[in-house]
């Protein structure tokens, strides 16, 4: 509980209408979750604009279920006596600013990293946070597939919390007296203000392609939503930035932490080469040190520079650090390999980005050859940027023998109208080796049929989901246990 002008301290400008002489119990931003409080406490409501509605339009059913503080950027026409009306410049900003007050400023007492890019963020963090427990540290995530304190686990819903959730999750690492937390910071949670408040002690730019146009509408919009993460870092922080990406300088000419980088083709701090590439793991140069790791792809090459970078810049032992690396495993759903018992090769990925695909098809390629048969499986998530569907199939159609296409999470979309655009992106050279098969369960099942005893079948898209979502509706499909029950593993 915290007094309501203390916590109006953390806004950087308001205007009052009524009285501040409330305990406040509790931030919500869904009028929904209202309830009546004791003498003199309140929850505080805090109406956002939102994409799907507006929550200026339940201040009243807030008021009437019992609260008695509101935050917000328009005054209601009906002002209700004995209520405190808090009117800012963005609701979501100052949401974020009362969460990190109302929650005693977790984010500051301990060393919060953030990643953002289109590919390598739950890797990179995952890893990150395997690495400091190796290396004896409590350590906090928060991540696409799950959120952890220490190694308690908490089921995460979006790949940033909402601001009173993230707040609330860094206050119960600061009691765990977690040292660190590794975070995912996504395109949708800058924008939307929810990493408002929070102090980041160093921020990692991994790459950008095209993704999210649906909600950015244009790529410029994108660049400028992940730039704006290091716009915003204090002078204390590090900004480690991929200068391999044309747009990897572009992240952090304006911040005001100090910029270190990394790279595998040109001069860096943190340089690496690969010096072979394998199913069983890259063999690496960094920084003039030959170390063996169980990942494999230039795409996880990248990513274990910015976990070393990371790892080093938070004052870790060089040594210590390739040492403890070189123990890590894959995070789920990311180039997951199963062995089929005739000996054919199983790999389920989240590659849902025509540049994530490319990525780990040409790893595949690389490893096995031009002559090896890889057999893929994909489709396109429904209610997203429909311009990639096309440009999906093609690249699967360019590396693969044979490609199936198939429901990915068709959400309120029909699963065939997304299909007939990603058949558009199928060479008529390729044609005869591409079906269409909609049930994603049918299609895994035709693919291991085909899958010959030296080929290598790829499931994309999903990765680590355990559910497919259609009509709003999630029912439960996960990749890896359809493999392992139709190649008997």
């Amino acid at each position: 509980m915290k007094p309501l002008d203390i916590l109006l301290k953390a806004l950087r400008s308001y205007e009052l209408t009524g009285e501040t002489a409330w305990n406040v119990t509790e931030i919500l931003f869904d009028s929904r979750n209202v309830s009546e409080q004791t003498e003199g406490a309140t929850q505080l409501y805090v109406a956002q604009r939102g994409t799907q509605t507006d929550g200026h339009k339940y201040i009243g059913a807030a008021v009437a279920q019992g609260c008695r503080a509101v935050v917000c950027e328009t005054l209601p026409e009906e002002i209700s006596e004995n209520v405190c009306y808090i009117r800012v410049p963005d609701s979501a900003v100052a949401l974020g600013l009362l969460a990190d007050a109302f929650y005693d400023h977790p984010s500051r007492k301990l060393k919060l990293v953030g990643i953002t890019g289109t590919n390598g963020k739950t890797t990179t963090v995952t890893l990150l946070h395997r690495l400091f427990m190796l290396m004896g540290h409590r350590t906090g995530l928060l991540s696409t597939i799950v959120n952890r304190i220490g190694d308690a686990e908490v089921p995460a819903t979006h790949t940033t919390p909402d601001a009173v959730e993230l707040n609330r999750l860094l206050s119960q690492m600061v009691e765990y007296q977690c040292e660190y937390c590794f975070m995912e910071v996504s395109s949708h949670a800058l924008c939307q203000h929810r990493v408002s408040g929070l102090r980041f002690a160093g921020a990692i730019f991994s790459n950008i392609t095209h993704d999210h146009l649906d909600f950015h509408k244009t790529f410029a919009n994108y660049i400028a939503a992940k730039k704006s993460f290091f716009d915003k870092l204090p002078k204390s922080a590090f900004a480690l930035t991929n200068v391999d990406d044309k747009n990897g300088r572009v992240m952090v000419q304006n911040t005001k932490a100090t910029v270190h980088t990394y790279s595998l083709r040109t001069a860096a701090d943190f340089k690496g080469v690969v010096m072979e590439n394998a199913f069983s793991g890259l063999h690496m140069r960094i920084n003039n040190r030959e170390v063996y790791f169980k990942l494999c792809g230039k795409f996880n090459a990248y990513n274990l520079l910015a976990i070393y970078g990371t790892a080093v810049l938070l004052g870790m032992e060089a040594e210590t650090v390739l040492t403890k690396m070189s123990l890590l495993d894959s995070a789920a759903g990311r180039f997951q390999m199963l062995r089929a018992k005739d000996g054919g090769t199983a790999i389920v990925d989240y590659a849902h980005t025509p540049d994530a695909l490319e990525n780990v098809l040409k790893t595949i390629r690389d490893i096995v050859g031009k002559e090896t048969e890889v057999i893929t499986v994909v489709g396109c998530g429904g209610d997203r940027d429909a311009l990639k569907r096309p440009e999906m199939a093609e690249i699967a159609c360019k590396y693969s023998s044979k490609v199936l296409l198939t429901s990915d999470n068709p959400r309120t979309e029909d699963p065939m109208a997304i299909l007939d655009d990603m058949r558009k992106g199928v060479p008529a050279s390729k044609s005869r080796y591409v079906s269409v098969i909609e049930n994603r369960r049918e299609a895994i099942k035709a693919a291991c049929m085909m899958l010959p005893p030296d080929g290598v079948l790829l499931v994309a898209g999903k990765g680590h989901e355990t559910y497919q979502e259609i009509n709003h509706v999630k029912h439960h499909f996960d990749d890896t246990e359809e493999l392992k029950s139709f190649l008997n593993i």
